[in-house]
């Protein structure tokens, strides 16, 4: 049986990662332990002899340049890349920017955990006029108001990722084209529940680290098989 993979990294550390603070949609850099981290993903990924036919990436630079570190250790910068909001992490609504601790005192420990880490749960939604809205963002001009999200469920995260997959990355796979998917911990989060059926009770205790490729084997149909985190 051919067994394709799939590459899927959570970006290396971000400056709000470092910080403790929600980020969602908000567009922040690598800090410099995320920048070695992608750079060290990159070199893991080489040492194991994978490579890539193609990649895939959010319209988030802390994603797009943990991807380019990646495929500059790989070689392989030559590579199609392509970018699409799909994959942008979940949107944490008026969360964003806030610090996670300062947040759990306010709203209660509990609170906060199911906004972070439940299916359903969805954080305070953002107004059209806060000042880290998306709305007048140039990357999004081609999206409707409906479709850039105010605030985001783990669940909401998924029915915009996965059209995405069915319709642009699945036909790849089955294709047998070798993929990396670079993009967030809460975009990753939602896919990895859909090809591997997680539980809606389990998946609050799946944690992505960052700048960790986690390998996935399809068959030729493009149905998923099992998945590890690569190990240095």
């Amino acid at each position: 049986m051919k067994i394709i993979q799939v590459v899927l990294v959570r970006h290396g550390e971000s400056e709000w990662n470092k910080l403790n603070n929600f980020t969602g949609w908000t567009d922040v850099n690598l800090s410099e332990l995320g920048k070695q981290e992608a750079i060290l993903c990159g070199k893991l990924l080489n040492k194991k002899n994978i490579y890539f036919d193609c990649a895939y990436t959010s319209f988030l630079k802390r994603a797009i340049h943990t991807l380019w570190k990646i495929l500059k250790e790989l070689d392989q910068a030559w590579i199609p890349v392509k970018k699409t909001w799909r994959l942008n992490e979940r949107h944490y609504g008026k969360l964003q920017g806030l610090n996670k601790s300062e947040i759990a005192i306010k709203y209660g420990e509990q609170e906060v955990y199911q906004w972070r880490r439940s299916f359903e749960a969805i954080p305070p939604e953002m107004k059209i006029t806060d000042n880290l809205t998306s709305c007048y963002d140039q990357r999004y001009q081609n999206l409707t108001k409906n479709e850039i999200p105010k605030s985001e469920s783990l669940e909401l995260t998924l029915k915009r990722v996965l059209p995405y997959w069915e319709n642009i990355i699945l036909p790849n796979i089955k294709n047998q084209k070798k993929i990396l998917i670079v993009a967030h911990g809460n975009s990753l989060r939602a896919l990895m529940k859909y090809l591997s059926n997680i539980d809606e009770s389990v998946i609050p205790d799946l944690h992505i680290p960052t700048g960790v490729p986690i390998i996935y084997n399809f068959n030729q149909n493009g149905i998923p098989i099992n998945y590890y985190f690569l190990e240095k």
